[in-house]
């Protein structure tokens, strides 16, 4: 939608940011109302991006950006699973509160896009719709690939408790092997036939018909 690298940048990194903040905060906020306040004690419960922001990963966003992906990641939200009321289910319900943050993001930004597409204002309508875009397709992204079963990502931990693991740290131990496959699955053709058939149908669905 966007030709120019920098005005992908300057377009998406707006919406990146709200979607990895609230992605975070959900985390800490469900795990905080289920009985575990580390994430409270470490003053991640806030809106602020630069508790969130990960170094490597905004970096990772900025490079993407270029090449009309924008992904990107932020530190994780410190859970303690033995703290929670009910480790086996709350763990789940702690886990998926990221990825269902940023599908009631690509809602949001879904709406704006058709308010803004009604809106018959020009130039500024379409300058809306193009943020509302990126705002739908970060945040899609961001669910779809967090859901993944891989470690340490979110889909890790609720495969793990679905297939009967007890052991909640398992998914960190499994870590720096899934930090190998997910970096065998991004620098790789998969990560393309990944977001082309998946991440891009997926997004389709947010959008108006022919948009």
């Amino acid at each position: 939608m966007l030709d120019s690298p920098v005005a992908r940048i300057i377009v998406g990194l707006p919406a990146f940011l709200l979607a990895i903040v609230l992605h975070e905060l959900a985390h800490g906020y469900v795990a905080y109302r289920l009985g575990d306040d580390t994430a409270k004690r470490a003053g991640r419960l806030t809106l602020s991006p630069i508790a969130h922001l990960d170094p490597i990963g905004t970096i990772f966003f900025l490079f993407s950006s270029i090449f009309g992906i924008g992904f990107g990641w932020a530190k994780p939200v410190p859970i303690v699973v033995e703290r929670l009321r009910n480790p086996r289910r709350d763990e789940i319900l702690v886990t998926l509160a990221g990825p269902a943050a940023n599908l009631m993001q690509a809602v949001v930004w879904a709406v704006l896009l058709r308010l803004a597409l009604r809106s018959g204002l020009g130039s500024l309508s379409y300058a809306v719709m193009v943020v509302c875009f990126y705002g739908v397709a970060i945040n899609v992204i961001l669910m779809v690939f967090n859901l993944l079963p891989i470690p340490p990502l979110d889909g890790s931990h609720v495969a793990l408790r679905l297939l009967g693991f007890e052991d909640p740290h398992l998914a960190g131990r499994l870590a720096p092997l899934g930090f190998v496959l997910l970096f065998l699955f991004i620098s790789t053709p998969l990560f393309d036939i990944f977001y082309r058939s998946l991440v891009q149908p997926i997004v389709a669905l947010f959008l108006p018909p022919g948009f």
